[in-house]
C-alpha cells in the first residue's frame, strides 16, 4: 500500500486524515518512533558522553524581553565547541533558548518551531504565549526517559504577549513542569551566578539597550564563577547570541551590536572587575 502511494506520487491517507492541529500528536499516532524521546539508547554503563549547552538568561524589559545566551559547549570537562548557537526563535513572537544536551535540544527546538507552525496553518490563527509555553512543557515530558538516563533538555522559553501587551519569561524542569518567572530567569550550569547578577541588574524600567548590556552582565559573571561557561570573547569575536522580541516581532541583536555592548562590559570590567553595583538607597 505504502510502496503504491509511493508510486503514484500521492500523500498517505494519513496525511489527508482531519485530526488535531497538533504536529506532536500526528506524528505520536504515525509514526512515534521519529519523537526524540521514544529512540532507544544502545545499553551503556555510567553517563553518556555527549555535548551540553550551558547558560541561558532572559529579562524583561518595559518595551518587551530580551532572551540570550553563551556560546560554549562542553563534553566532560571539555570544551566541545566555542561558537555553539543555543538560542532560536520559535514564531515571530517567541524565541527559546537551549541548555542540556545540545543534539537533543536543537532537534526538540526545530520540532517545536514546527508545531507552531502546524498549528497556525491548520487553525488559521496563532497560538497565545500561554498555549505556547504549554506545548513546550509536553514536549518535554516526553523527552523525561532520555533525561533519566542524562540526555536532559532544559529550555527558557520567552515571548511577547500580545494579549497583554507585555514580555513574558517560562522556565521548566526536566519533568515539563512550567514556572511563569517575574522579571529575569536563567537555567543551564552556570544559572546560579548568572541569576545573582540579574538580581542585582534588574529594574522594571530598562530600555532595550539597557537590558541587553544586564544580559551581557550576567553571562559575564556566570563565566567567572562556571567552567562550562563562556563569556565574551574578544580575541576570536564571539559573543553572546542576545535577541530581543517586542510587540514589532523577534529581533537577533547583530553581531556589531553585541561586540558593541561585549566591549563595553569588558571595559567597565577592567576599572571594576566584580561588574556594577547595585545602587544603595
Amino acid at each position: 500500500m505504502e510502496a503504491n502511494t509511493r508510486s503514484s506520487g500521492r500523500l498517505p491517507a494519513a496525511f489527508l486524515t482531519p485530526g488535531s492541529s497538533s504536529f506532536l500528536d500526528f506524528l505520536s499516532e504515525h509514526a512515534p518512533e521519529q519523537l526524540p524521546g521514544n529512540r532507544p539508547l544502545p545499553p551503556v554503563k555510567g553517563a553518556v558522553e555527549a555535548p551540553h549547552g550551558t547558560t541561558i538568561v532572559a529579562v524583561t524589559f518595559a518595551g518587551g524581553v530580551v532572551l540570550a545566551g553563551d556560546r560554549r559547549a562542553t563534553m566532560g570537562n571539555m570544551i566541545a565547541q566555542r561558537d555553539i548557537e543555543k538560542v532560536f526563535p520559535a514564531d515571530e513572537y517567541s524565541a527559546v533558548g537551549i541548555a542540556g544536551t545540545a543534539g537533543l535540544a536543537v532537534e526538540m527546538v526545530k520540532l517545536f518551531q514546527l508545531e507552531l507552525e502546524h498549528f497556525e496553518k491548520v487553525e488559521g490563527t496563532v497560538l497565545s504565549l500561554e498555549g505556547k509555553a504549554n506545548r513546550l512543557s509536553t514536549m518535554i515530558r516526553g523527552n523525561l526517559g532520555m533525561a533519566l538516563q542524562g540526555l536532559a533538555v532544559i529550555p527558557l522559553f520567552a515571548g511577547y504577549d500580545l494579549d497583554e501587551d507585555r514580555g513574558r519569561i517560562f522556565s521548566y524542569d526536566v519533568t515539563g513542569g512550567r514556572s511563569e518567572e517575574l522579571g529575569f530567569a536563567a537555567v543551564g550550569s552556570g544559572s546560579v551566578f548568572a541569576r545573582g547578577s540579574l538580581k542585582k541588574l534588574h529594574r522594571g524600567d530598562l530600555g532595550e539597550r539597557e537590558a541587553a548590556t544586564v544580559v551581557v552582565q550576567a553571562l559575564y559573571d556566570a563565566a567567572e564563577d562556571d567552567s562550562a561557561t563562556g563569556g565574551p570573547d574578544l580575541v576570536r569575536r564571539i559573543y553572546p547570541v542576545v535577541t530581543v522580541i517586542t510587540d514589532e516581532g523577534f529581533r537577533r541583536l547583530t553581531e556589531e551590536e553585541v561586540a558593541e555592548v561585549s566591549r563595553a562590559v569588558h571595559d567597565g570590567r577592567l576599572q571594576s572587575p566584580n561588574g556594577p553595583q547595585a545602587p544603595v538607597l
